[in-house]
């Protein structure tokens, strides 16, 4: 509820207006859907379905978001442990690595040194799919919106095989 966390900010003397209650719920709103549609191109980008709290972190990070991740993954690292000790403390989320200026370019395991060079890159995407015995190439990713048509870069051009020219598109 966005009053309790106002009341927890503001001085007990203070009034909120409804008016203002509802500009933050809108703001907060926006603010969770900006972050988890960042996180969700994340996933597809590596060919997974499920947002995890890496996805979340990494988003806020190349959303600008970048000062709040140290304290983010001490928050989440704690509500682990809290919620399933013996579990939690195997579970941790590893911490951001800050390099070239202080870009966020990836996380640390938990097991491994804030000295170690080796950051974990994103999992290669597929390149071929088993069908029958026979492996065949994937199609490219399809483009759902103008901005993933943005981010694949642009849309491939048809062609026909059998021709080897370009077909008719008649929305061209």
């Amino acid at each position: 509820n966005i009053t309790r966390i106002l009341r927890r900010v503001l001085p007990t003397h203070a009034k909120i207006a409804d008016d203002a209650k509802e500009a933050i719920q809108e703001c907060v709103s926006e603010f969770i859907s900006f972050i988890t549609a960042e996180a969700n191109r994340r996933c597809r980008r590596d060919y997974r379905r499920t947002v995890t709290p890496e996805d979340v972190l990494a988003a806020m990070a190349s959303l600008g978001f970048g000062d709040y991740l140290e304290s983010l993954t001490v928050f989440l690292n704690n509500h682990r442990t809290q919620q399933d000790p013996e579990r939690g403390s195997r579970n941790q989320i590893s911490q951001s690595v800050r390099r070239d200026g202080g870009i966020e370019v990836g996380f640390l395991h938990h097991h491994q040194p804030q000295g170690a060079p080796m950051v974990r890159p994103p999992p290669p995407p597929p390149l071929a799919a088993s069908t029958m015995g026979y492996y065949v190439p994937l199609p490219p990713p399809v483009a759902a919106t103008m901005e993933d048509e943005e981010e694949f870069g642009g849309l491939p051009k048809a062609t026909n095989e059998f021709s080897g020219g370009e077909e008719f598109d008649p929305f061209q």
